[in-house]
C-alpha cells in the first residue's frame, strides 16, 4: 500500500479564562478520506513575566461538531442531550512551553473540532492598562497518514487479501448504499504462510470522539467468522481493518465478503406537490389546545393500508429544508405538520444537516400526539433521532441505536402527548427521525390503528434565544460560524436556564437604583459650581450625571432595564462625560486666564472624544488628560507662588478643609475603580465610585472670584433701576 502524509496547521490563539463558551478557542480541521492515522500536535505556552503562574489548559475534542463542554458544572436546559466531551489537560508549570501528542488510528473522515480554554475566570473587572495579564498561547497542528490505493470490497464479491505482517494491518473499504437495512461481513479461508490456523482481529468502522462505536471481532482458527450490522451509515464508505495476531514475519491470507440487506421504502405521496411549498404550515403547535383526533380507522381503510405497508420496510415523508438565516433552518412537511404513524413500518423523516455550517446551532425536534380512542389508550408512539442512518426496528429493540451511532429516543402517548428533544451542536451529517406505533399487548393489536403526530423540527443558533437573562452571540473562527449564550444577572448554563446563582428581581432593582441614583451626588457639585459662577463646569457635570444615569439604567441585565437611546451611544456619552469632567475640574483648579482655560476646555474635549473613539476602555484615555491637566495646574500654581512669593493656595483652611479631603476622595475613588470591582460587587463598588468622584469635585472646585458678587436674586428683584456697576466698564460718549 502507498501511504501519503499530510500536515495541516492553523494560527495560534490567545487563551482566555472560562466564563462562557465564547472564551473557548475553537480549531476546525478536515480529515481526508482513507486516513489511517491522525496525530495532533498541541503546543501550549505562556509569557515569561512575573505575573505568569502555573496554569492548566483544558483541551476538548469532538468529531463532526464543536465539543459540548461544561467546565462550570452548570445545568443544561430540559430535554437537551448531554454527552460529555473527550478532553485532556496540559499543565504549564516550570516550563514555558508544553508539547503534547494525541494519536487516533482510523479516524472518521470529515470535520474535527478542538476547543481549548483556561480555568474558570476569577470575575475581577480589570481596567485596561492598570495590570498586564499573562499571555497563554495555544496552537494545534494536525498530521495525517492516509492510503492512496485502499482496496474496495464490492458487495457480494469475495475478495482474497494477504496480511504481510502484524505491523502492517490490512485496510479495505466498502460503500454502503442508500436504504441498506443491514450488512453482513464474513471472513473466510483464513490461513497463515506456515499452513497453520490463523488469528486475526477485524475492526469495522472509524473512531469518532467523544464516543466511538467501532465493531471488533476476533477470529481464531480456520472457522469462518462473521459480523452483522443493523442500519449501517447510508451512502458512506465503511472502513474495515484486519490485523494479524500471529507471530512476526508470518503472513496471513484471508477472503472477505460483504453483503447487504436492502430496505424497500414507501412514500405516502410519490409525486412532489410543489404547490404546497408556498403554503404556510397550519395546525396546532406543541402545547396548544384543539389537537384532537383518533388512532382508529375504518375497517376498510385499515385493511387497504395494511396490505400496502407490509411490502415496505419504512414510509418516507416528503420534507423541505428552508434556510432562514445563519445557523437557522426550518423543516417543512409537504403533507402538513401531522404525519401518520402505524405499527407495520416506521415513518421516516430526513433532516439534512450536512452543509458543513449547521453544526454550530441547536437542533430542536418537537412531537405532539393527537388524542387517541379509549380502545388504544395504552398505545405509544416511539421515535428516534439518529445521524447517518435511521433506526428501522423500533418495535423490536426500542434502544434507538444504529450500527455506529447511539440515537436519541422520544416517546409520546395519551398521558404525555408532548415530547421535545434538543441536540446541542449536532454533528455534520444527514439526520433521520423514525416513528412507529407500539402496543403493550403486541403488534397485532396495532395493525388496524394509525396515530397522527404533529412534528416541528428546526435548527436555531441558540435555544429559546438564551432566555430573558442571556444574549445569543454569533461566534466565528475563520469561515466557520457557531453560536453561544452569554448569561447575565447571575444566571448560567448552556442556554442561561440555571438559576442557582441568579439574582432575584429585588436584587436587580436594587442594583439599578444604586447605579443610577448614585449619580445624583453630582447635584451638590453642580450647585457649588453654579454658586461660584463656574457655569461651563456645571453644564459638564450635568451632562455627565444625565448620561451616566441612563447608561447604567440601560446596561443592567434582567428585567430592570430602561434605554432611552442606543446602548452604544449612551456608553460613549457616559465615558466622554466622565473624562471631560475630570479634565475641566483640574483646569478650573489651575486658575489660569479665562481665555486660556476655555481654549483648553474645547481643545481637550475634542482630543478626548477622538481617543475614546479609538479605544473606549483604555486607561490612558482617562489618565492622559488627568496627567496633562495636573501638569498645567502644578505649573500655574508654581507661577502664582513665585509671583506672590508665598505658597499657593495661600490659605491653610483651603488646604485642610477642601483640597486634602477632595484629593483623598479622588484617590480612594480611583483605587475602588481600578482594583476592587468584580462581577459580583460591581453594582455597589461602582456606585461608591460615583459618590466619591462627585464629592471630590465639590471639594476641589476653587472659591469664587472675589471681584464677583454672589448670586443675590432678592436684591436684584427689588432694584427698580440699575444704570451701571463699578466693574471697570468703560463708558463712551458720542459727540
Amino acid at each position: 500500500s502507498l501511504y501519503v502524509s499530510e500536515y495541516f496547521s492553523q494560527s495560534a490563539q490567545k487563551l482566555s479564562f472560562y466564563s462562557w463558551y465564547g472564551n473557548a478557542k475553537l480549531f476546525r480541521f478536515h480529515v481526508p478520506e482513507d486516513t489511517v492515522l491522525l496525530r495532533w500536535l498541541l503546543q501550549a505556552s505562556r509569557g515569561k513575566g512575573p505575573e505568569c503562574t502555573d496554569m492548566e489548559v483544558t483541551v476538548h475534542f469532538r468529531y463532526g461538531a464543536p465539543p459540548v463542554i461544561n467546565p462550570l458544572g452548570t445545568r443544561f436546559p430540559a430535554n437537551a442531550t448531554i454527552r460529555p466531551s473527550y478532553n485532556i489537560s496540559i499543565t504549564l508549570s516550570s516550563a514555558v512551553q508544553n508539547t503534547t501528542f494525541v494519536n487516533i488510528t482510523t479516524p472518521a473522515a470529515g470535520d474535527w473540532f478542538i476547543a481549548a480554554h483556561l480555568p474558570e475566570a476569577a470575575g475581577r473587572i480589570e481596567v485596561k492598562g492598570f495590570s498586564t495579564p499573562c499571555p497563554y498561547i495555544f496552537q494545534a497542528d494536525m498530521f495525517v497518514l492516509r492510503l492512496t490505493d485502499t482496496p474496495v470490497l464490492e458487495p457480494g464479491v469475495a475478495m482474497p487479501q494477504t496480511i504481510v505482517s502484524p505491523a502492517k494491518p490490512l485496510h479495505v473499504k466498502v460503500f454502503v448504499p442508500k436504504h441498506a437495512a443491514g450488512m453482513r461481513f464474513e471472513l473466510r479461508s483464513c490461513m497463515t504462510s506456515e499452513q497453520k490456523a490463523c488469528a486475526v482481529r477485524v475492526v469495522l468502522g472509524s473512531i469518532t470522539l467523544p464516543q466511538s462505536f467501532q465493531r471488533i471481532v476476533t477470529c481464531m482458527g480456520s472457522v469462518n467468522c462473521s459480523l452483522a450490522l443493523d442500519s449501517p451509515p447510508w451512502e458512506k464508505w465503511l472502513q474495515i481493518m484486519v490485523e494479524s495476531l500471529s507471530a512476526a514475519n508470518v503472513s496471513v491470507s484471508v477472503e472477505m465478503l460483504a453483503s447487504f440487506t436492502a430496505c424497500r421504502p414507501g412514500s405516502t405521496n410519490s409525486f412532489l406537490n410543489f404547490s404546497s411549498l408556498n403554503q404556510s404550515q397550519t395546525g396546532p403547535r406543541p402545547g396548544s389546545a384543539g389537537a384532537a383526533g383518533s388512532f382508529t380507522l375504518s375497517s376498510g381503510e385499515a385493511s387497504r393500508n395494511a396490505s400496502n405497508q407490509r411490502s415496505f420496510c419504512l414510509q418516507n415523508q416528503p420534507i423541505v429544508r428552508e434556510d432562514l438565516d445563519v445557523v437557522s433552518v426550518r423543516y417543512r412537511l409537504l403533507n402538513g405538520p401531522s404525519v401518520p404513524v402505524n405499527s407495520l413500518s416506521p415513518t421516516l423523516l430526513l433532516l439534512n444537516l450536512n452543509t458543513g455550517m449547521d453544526s454550530g446551532g441547536s437542533l430542536v425536534v418537537s412531537l405532539l400526539l393527537n388524542k387517541t380512542s379509549v380502545s388504544l389508550a395504552n398505545a405509544t408512539v416511539v421515535a428516534c433521532v439518529s445521524a447517518a442512518s435511521p433506526v428501522l426496528s423500533l418495535n423490536a429493540t426500542q434502544n434507538c441505536s444504529t450500527a455506529f451511532f447511539q440515537g436519541y429516543p422520544l416517546s409520546v402517548k395519551t398521558s404525555s402527548a408532548e415530547a421535545m428533544l434538543i441536540v446541542l451542536y449536532p454533528q455534520t451529517d444527514v439526520w433521520f427521525l423514525s416513528l412507529q406505533l407500539i402496543c403493550p399487548k403486541g403488534q397485532g393489536e396495532c395493525n388496524t390503528a394509525e396515530a397522527k403526530v404533529t412534528i416541528f423540527a428546526y435548527l436555531t443558533p441558540c435555544f429559546n434565544d438564551c432566555g430573558p437573562y442571556g444574549q445569543c452571540s454569533l461566534l466565528r473562527r475563520h469561515g466557520y460560524l457557531y453560536a453561544g449564550c452569554s448569561c447575565k444577572a447571575g444566571w448560567g448554563g448552556w442556554s442561561c436556564t440555571d438559576n442557582t446563582k441568579a439574582q432575584s428581581v429585588g436584587a436587580q432593582n436594587l442594583a439599578t437604583l444604586l447605579l443610577t441614583l448614585s449619580n445624583l451626588m453630582f447635584l451638590p457639585a453642580i450647585a457649588v459650581a453654579v454658586y461660584r459662577y463656574y457655569l461651563v463646569e456645571a453644564s459638564v457635570y450635568t451632562y455627565t450625571m444625565f448620561f451616566s444615569t441612563f447608561y447604567h439604567a440601560c446596561d443592567q441585565p434582567g428585567v430592570a432595564v430602561m434605554c432611552i437611546m442606543d446602548y452604544d451611544t449612551l456608553q460613549y456619552c457616559d465615558f466622554l462625560g466622565s473624562v471631560v469632567s475630570i479634565w475641566v475640574t483640574i483646569l478650573c483648579m489651575s486658575c489660569v486666564k479665562k481665555i486660556l482655560k476655555y481654549v483648553l476646555f474645547v481643545l481637550g474635549t475634542l482630543l478626548i472624544a477622538m481617543s475614546l473613539q479609538l479605544d473606549r476602555r483604555g486607561v490612558w484615555n482617562m489618565m492622559g488628560p488627568c496627567l496633562f491637566a495636573l501638569i498645567i495646574m502644578i505649573a500655574a500654581w508654581v507661577y502664582h507662588g513665585v509671583k506672590r512669593r508665598h505658597c499657593y493656595p495661600s490659605s491653610w483652611k483651603r488646604w485642610v478643609f477642601y483640597l486634602v479631603p477632595g484629593i483623598t476622595l479622588a484617590f480612594i475613588a480611583i483605587s475602588v475603580y481600578a482594583f476592587m470591582e468584580t462581577n459580583e460587587n460591581y453594582y455597589y463598588t461602582h456606585s461608591i465610585w460615583h459618590v466619591l468622584v462627585a464629592c471630590s469635585v465639590a471639594f476641589l472646585l476653587p472659591p469664587r472670584d472675589k471681584r464677583k458678587k454672589p448670586w443675590a436674586w432678592s436684591k436684584k428683584l427689588t432694584c427698580r433701576y440699575q444704570i451701571c456697576q463699578n466693574d471697570r466698564e468703560e463708558l463712551y460718549a458720542v459727540t
